[in-house]
């Protein structure tokens, strides 16, 4: 294998699978300015890109990432910049356009802040058995800025998330798939494996209809059931009038593995 230097976000497509990788684990993966941006731009290759049907973010070393490095960070943070350019995704959902596509996790080790968060941002996480979460920001004197206020009492419920908010506490891969942050938990060093089986899975379905589940989903969560409803009619339509809609009919009749092409 070729020699990666630290701080670097690399990218790698598997047919119709995008790979973005974080390389600083010799800082336990600790995220720079320039990775941030570097993490945002790839996100928005992967959603520009329509060869491209899921995403699989994973991590080197030993630990997934222990957070922001904020001695690099925090003085960018404080004079109101934004690591987000014309273009790119914001990899926590926070911030300007979302993924329209779906994103699968593989995390192992420590998997603080900004970790868990990216975690409660994604649509699928696979955890090592090993994985442990937490928001420190409280003990750093900060709050929680990248969606965890929003996505983690939505994803575990009040009580569970402001258990864990308001302390800092650690919690481990056990506790976030009961609370359903985590949807898959294997033996270390097997975790990046089976975000790849799932990421395939995903991707072999019809992307347009892969596309309105993820956005008829988000509509209920963000805007309520009375959004999500509203458009599901619409969506329907547009749908049944394309070529993978007539395609997986055909081969449900013809008992065939169906070869969608996104249009």
């Amino acid at each position: 294998m070729s020699y990666i230097p630290e701080g670097t976000i690399t990218r790698e497509t598997r047919n119709h699978i995008f790979l973005i990788g974080v390389h600083r684990a010799s800082k336990m993966n600790s995220f720079t300015w320039d990775m941030l941006k570097e993490l945002s731009r790839a996100f928005g290759e992967y959603e520009a890109n329509d060869e491209l049907r899921c995403a699989v973010v994973h991590a080197t070393g030993e630990h997934f990432s222990s957070g922001l490095d904020l001695a690099d960070v925090a003085p960018h943070v404080s004079s109101g910049e934004h690591f987000i350019a014309q273009g790119d995704v914001d990899p926590w959902g926070v911030h300007g356009r979302l993924l329209s596509k779906p994103l699968v996790l593989a995390v192992q080790g420590i998997c603080y802040t900004l970790g868990t968060e990216l975690s409660l941002a994604a649509d699928v996480v696979v955890a090592a058995s090993n994985t442990r979460f937490a928001q420190l920001e409280v003990k750093r004197g900060i709050f929680p800025f990248g969606g965890a206020t929003i996505r983690f009492p939505r994803t575990a419920g009040w009580g569970n998330a402001m258990r864990y908010l308001l302390t800092g506490d650690e919690f481990r891969a056990e506790d976030a798939y009961r609370f359903g942050l985590v949807q898959e938990i294997t033996e270390p060093g097997r975790q990046l494996d089976k975000a790849i089986e799932i990421a395939n899975k995903i991707a072999a379905q019809a992307p347009l209809a892969v596309k309105a589940t993820i956005a008829l989903a988000r509509a209920a969560a963000h805007e309520g059931f009375e959004a999500g409803v509203r458009n599901i009619a619409p969506e329907l339509l547009k749908i049944m009038k394309s070529q993978d809609a007539a395609e997986g009919v055909m081969s449900f009749v013809e008992r065939r593995q169906a070869n969608f092409r996104g249009r």
